[in-house]
């Protein structure tokens, strides 16, 4: 709960939130404060979900949550003026639990798609309940246009400190992967070592986050620009470093401190689009090390390249896939979960007949949002950040009065989202603020004291049904996570026995399965941190994640030495990778014990093939 996100302050966010009232200022100042209050909505969610990476990817990671909020603001509008002026203790909690179901189904596919289920929750419980004289439609646009003027500003605005090596438009790109090439040296230096682990997983964040900074949106197939062609060059040259690095890890000795010179080389190359000088000296002793030295040589001939390059971005689920994972056991799991907590909360605030009764729902979809932490934690942290939030502002409004005051604390706000989204309890202080400075604009009373009372109310909410045992509750997030980690793990051992050569498909099916055993060990870590009553229902996964790791671990070691040494596996590598089929396949038997025939008979079956 006392956790904070380490980092340097990213100071071009807290411009850009600082630039982003300047729509608010703009109506306040023609007469229009209520149409202030959905502008400044948008500008506060794409503030939340400015997170660091490239400018092109933030369209879609700010761009399509705005347009689920939209959405929201229609929906509710529209449920507000079938419900009528009167409380509806019926309609209301049954529209918004059969939204939280759909959107919280939605919010189990990813982080983007989290984004859009609790935008689009958020805005239709504000579009029913604050008493705003715009109609539906205007209201929408407006939360749009709240929202895009961020994203006009992350794509306008230069960052600060940027190198040269090409165009400013490509700083988040060039940064993510030229984090790849310092990983990639920081696990050579940490092999034979207790770090060595650790390492591995931080290069596995580094490749995650430059495949997604150099897949955002684009209108063509091929590279538009010779700096962008060399980039993506220098991203795939990257791949069969990580790969021998990982396989040197994996046969646990150390290795000399020069071995990391030509990884570093290459990533201050990539910062300052500078050539990377003279690569220390090859080590080809071993078929790890040949195996690096000859991805050494083809990335510094990949530095040099101008030529096109088809680009290979990761390969996506189709619709009808996206479709199945969001209502499958996972998603329909959380999303009866979000159903009951905003229904439930929705019918407490119409009985109370308080004047701002949609904090309470609106709260609620925050709290039961997962990645935000555990439950308990998200619980506390968001009391105590709405209290001190509370007072904040009722010493505001002690010592400043007016329209333009409450623009200027909105501003300020904003440029306080990128530090404050360190910890939620810091984030939760700074957005009760902005709402409360919005509830005056749109023409309402100070209600500091009535803001605290709906948070408690919603914490109390979501902390009880939250940890209601609802049948059929068997932690499904982690077990569908890890079943999507070892179908990918098992696809890349397939790969690498039945076609070794080729390289660029083992390359591929090899960051999808560290990929996804990446998203397995997120939602085992979230899932342990949780109450025992929550906790125990995925006793034992982190078991299964270690057996899937070695095995990947041990999988790539397998494809080095195919590739660099012998036409077969040594009985060696075959023995091991018998013995973490083996293990997995009991792993998986006694965590689940309703799969353990079935998951012991899978680990035998291949554990023969292999040998």
């Amino acid at each position: 709960m006392l956790r904070t996100q380490r980092g340097p302050v990213r100071r071009s966010a807290v411009l850009r939130g600082a630039l982003a009232a300047l729509p608010l200022l703009g109506v306040v100042l023609a007469g229009y404060p209520t149409a202030g209050v959905p502008l400044a909505l948008g500008a506060m969610f794409a503030g939340i979900n400015d997170r660091p990476g490239s400018r092109r990817a933030s369209v879609t990671r700010l761009g399509v949550p705005a347009l689920s909020g939209a959405a929201g603001l229609l929906l509710g509008t529209a449920t507000a003026l079938a419900a009528g002026p009167d409380r509806s203790l019926v309609l209301l909690p049954l529209v918004f639990g059969a939204l939280g179901l759909v959107a919280g189904a939605i919010s189990s596919v990813g982080p983007v798609a989290s984004a859009c289920g609790t935008q689009m929750m958020v805005a239709a419980v504000i579009g029913a309940g604050m008493p705003l004289p715009e109609p539906g439609w205007l209201r929408a646009l407006l939360f749009l246009s709240g929202a895009a003027w961020p994203i006009v500003l992350r794509l306008a605005l230069p960052s600060p400190g940027t190198s040269g090596g090409g165009p400013y438009r490509f700083d988040g790109e060039r940064a993510a992967v030229a984090a790849v090439y310092t990983a990639v040296a920081d696990l050579l230096l940490a092999a034979g070592g207790p770090r060595a682990l650790a390492r591995r997983a931080a290069l596995t964040a580094a490749l995650d986050h430059a495949q997604d900074a150099l897949s955002g949106p684009r209108l063509r197939r091929y590279a538009s620009s010779a700096a962008e062609r060399r980039l993506h060059a220098q991203y795939a040259a990257a791949l069969p470093l990580a790969e021998a690095a990982t396989a040197l890890a994996w046969a646990g000795e150390p290795l000399p401190a020069r071995i990391a010179e030509g990884p570093r080389r290459l990533a201050a190359s990539v910062r300052t689009g500078g050539p990377s000088g003279s690569l220390p000296a090859p080590a080809r002793g071993t078929a790890g090390l040949r195996a690096l030295d000859d991805a050494l040589l083809r990335a510094a001939a990949a530095f040099d390249c101008r030529a096109g390059q088809r680009l290979r971005p990761r390969r996506r689920g189709s619709y009808v896939s996206v479709l199945r994972m969001a209502f499958g056991a996972a998603g329909r799991e959380y999303g009866i979960r979000v159903a009951l907590c905003c229904a439930t909360s929705t019918a407490v605030a119409q009985s109370l007949h308080h004047d701002h009764w949609y904090w309470l729902p609106a709260t609620t979809v925050f709290l039961v949002k997962p990645d935000l932490g555990p439950l308990a934690s998200r619980v506390l942290c968001r009391a105590v950040g709405t209290v001190a939030g509370a007072v904040v502002f009722a010493a505001l409004v002690a010592v400043t009065a007016g329209q333009l005051a409450q623009v200027a604390a909105v501003a300020l706000c904003g440029a306080l989202i990128p530090v404050a989204t360190r910890h939620f309890a810091a984030q939760t202080a700074v957005v009760t603020v902005l709402v409360l400075s919005l509830v005056m604009l749109a023409g309402e009373p100070q209600a500091a004291g009535d803001r605290v009372v709906e948070s408690l109310l919603a914490c109390a909410t979501v902390l009880l049904v939250g940890h209601l045992p609802l049948p059929g509750q068997r932690g499904h997030t982690v077990h569908t996570a890890l079943d999507t980690a070892t179908g990918a793990a098992h696809r890349y051992l397939g790969h690498v026995l039945d076609s070794p050569d080729d390289r660029a498909g083992r390359m591929a099916l090899r960051r999808d399965a560290y990929r996804s055993l990446a998203a397995a060990r997120t939602a085992i870590d979230l899932s342990a941190a949780e109450l025992p009553a929550v906790a125990r229902r995925t006793a034992g996964s982190d078991d299964v994640a270690g057996a899937l790791e070695r095995l990947i671990d041990t999988t790539t070691a397998c494809a080095v030495h195919l590739d660099h040494r012998a036409a077969r596996l040594s009985s060696a590598h075959a023995e091991r990778l018998a013995e973490q089929l083996s293990a997995l396949g009991e792993a998986q038997g006694d965590t689940w014990p309703e799969r353990r025939d079935r998951g012991l008979g899978a680990g035998r079956r291949r554990a023969v093939r292999v040998s």
